[in-house]
């Protein structure tokens, strides 16, 4: 015994310990993911701020005098060294003047190894919108540099408002690679076809966050977006609330949209320092469980030593109580066994005050058999009649004497049988057998609704013929004095029990309640009409079968009484039998 509560207190202690890890682990990786929202928030506005700072400018150079007099056919050179100026000014990598057909004729770094004048840039998405009208933006390798850009391009228009040209810049962002990985963060941006365009890990450049379809390569072929890049899948896996498998480490996953290029900039965080605090956390409650523990221990020795020395006074104590209650219980006991002989002699009263009235209604009804079995003799010995034709009319006589003396079996039987299979619809037939002079004297109508098979339950008959009589007598009794004298009895099952509902149309039950009613005693006939006993006999025998007895007043008026007996272990019963 002592070790199972050991057990159980180790088991208990883990439990409270495991408890405390994760509950603290989630606090701690809430608090991981807020600060890496505001980091991504962070790395997502200056991403923005380094597209936008310069989006104005192109707008700008499409308006200069000297860019429209060279896209209209002025020698390039003062504009040569112009945007030479402006780019070494500004930090662009390059600002260049395209032709309506693409072909660049001015730009900042003619003269060069790497100039682009001369390149046809027809083929450039960022070139095809300028031409359109629009201002047009690109990420991609550069054609003629090889290097990676963001490219923004504005039409420029003639007096007429007929387009000259294209101005063109380009932004180099690698910048903000280094900045994450200065801060060693893991961060990466992807277009709206799930390419990688800048990244803090070199290896994942140009690498797809999904597989490409036939269409999308050949876009950004046609496009010569990635020129030389195989674009293949990076090694990584969204996995579930919020998280990534990314170069084969777990990392806690965000991700923001930028409009209006669509492109998604992905956030890695390392939250295993949660999981150390976490296990700090629980190594502290540990410790201070444990202190308590030992104090707790020190403690209870203590009240031990103490209850010791009082345990001799407490025995002395506790068999006097003992004594006592050991009186109590016999007494009890002799109670109990009291109630069980005043509830038996009850049932008896109740029987014995049916017998009589029973006595005198068979008396009344034998009378009439009696007198015509003598009158067929006499008339038989005057008319000399064959005993042939003579034996009928006894023989259907003495089966009506029969039937009527059947009755006094009820009061016969051994009112001790065991419980077994109890057909409710033949209870009801005997009880309305039982009680059929009252029914008769008074001039009720009965109606019996009955399903066509029979109505199993778990029971006594005996004592279920008892309760379904003393129930029929009292509703004959509350009809005996009203205009309509109508008694409609309904049974049916459902739910695992067999019911009864007998309705009247007498006076019903007033003011009084079902529970008043069940006392012995207790009555709402007129004095001497009855003991008001049989509901309470009812309400026990019912209790008895695990049963419920209901009753209530009917709208129309009179009473409803609903007895449901339990159908549990009948089919045991049967498989017996």
């Amino acid at each position: 015994m002592r070790l199972t509560l050991r057990g159980l207190a180790v088991l208990t202690a883990l439990g409270v310990i495991l408890g405390v890890f994760l509950i603290s682990l989630g606090f701690f990786r809430s608090e991981e993911r807020a600060k890496a929202e505001g980091r991504l928030s962070l790395y997502r506005s200056m991403v923005i701020s380094e597209i936008e700072r310069f989006s104005h400018l192109t707008y700008v150079l499409a308006r200069d005098r000297h860019v429209m007099d060279t896209a209209a056919g002025r020698a390039p050179g003062v504009l040569d060294q112009r945007l030479a100026a402006f780019a070494a000014e500004s930090g662009l990598d390059a600002i260049y003047l395209m032709r309506a057909d693409g072909v660049t004729i001015a730009a900042s770094n003619a003269g060069t190894l790497e100039s682009f004048v001369g390149q046809d840039y027809g083929f450039r998405p960022y070139f095809q919108t300028a031409l359109a009208g629009g201002q047009g933006r690109f990420y991609g390798i550069g054609a003629t540099t090889g290097l990676p850009g963001y490219f923004i391009a504005d039409p420029v228009r003639g007096p007429g408002g007929e387009i000259l040209g294209v101005i063109a810049i380009k932004l180099d962002l690698t910048d903000l690679e280094e900045t994450w990985r200065a801060a060693g963060e893991q961060v990466l941006l992807a277009n709206r076809d799930g390419v990688v365009l800048l990244s803090s890990d070199p290896g994942w450049r140009y690498r797809a966050l999904g597989a490409l379809d036939t269409a999308q390569r050949a876009r950004i072929a046609q496009d010569r977006q990635f020129p030389g890049q195989a674009l293949a899948p990076l090694d990584w896996r969204p996995a579930d609330d919020g998280r990534a498998v990314i170069g084969g480490a777990e990392r806690l996953h965000l991700s923001g949209t930028l409009t209006p290029h669509g492109w998604v900039l992905h956030y890695f965080a390392d939250d295993s320092a949660a999981v150390t605090r976490s296990w700090l956390l629980a190594g502290i409650m540990t410790t201070l469980a444990g202190g308590g523990l030992l104090a707790s221990q020190v403690r209870r020795t203590r009240r031990i030593g103490a209850a010791l020395r009082r345990s001799e006074a407490e025995e002395a104590q506790l068999r006097e109580a003992n004594e006592r209650l050991a009186v109590e219980i016999e007494e009890r006991r002799a109670a109990e066994r009291r109630l069980a002989r005043t509830q038996d002699e009850l049932e008896r009263a109740s029987r014995l005050a049916a017998l009589g009235q029973l006595a005198a209604s068979v008396t009344h009804e034998l009378g009439q058999p009696i007198a015509a079995m003598r009158n067929h003799l006499t008339a038989a010995e005057i008319g000399g009649q064959s005993e042939g034709r003579l034996a009928p009319r006894i023989a259907a006589i003495v089966d009506r004497m029969e039937g009527i003396t059947r009755q006094l079996k009820f009061f016969a039987r051994n009112d001790r049988e065991e419980f077994g299979p109890v057909d409710l619809l033949a209870a009801v037939q005997a009880a309305l057998a039982l009680v059929e002079p009252n029914i008769a004297k008074v001039g009720v109508k009965t109606s019996l609704d009955a399903p066509d098979r029979p109505v199993l339950v778990r029971g006594n008959q005996l004592r279920l013929e008892q309760v379904l009589t003393n129930v029929l007598r009292n509703a004959v009794d509350a009809v005996e004095d009203c205009a309509e004298r109508r008694i409609d009895i309904t049974l049916g099952q459902g739910d695992g029990a067999g019911w009864v509902e007998v309705h009247d149309t007498g006076h019903g039950l007033g003011q009084a309640r079902l529970d008043e009613l069940q006392e012995p005693f207790v009555t709402t006939r007129e004095s001497g009409r009855g003991m008001g006993l049989g509901l309470a006999i009812s309400a026990n025998i019912v209790k008895a079968h695990q049963g419920r007895l209901s009753a209530g007043n009917l709208d129309r008026g009179g009473a409803m009484f609903r007895i449901e007996i339990p159908q549990q272990g009948m089919d045991e019963d049967l498989s017996a039998a």
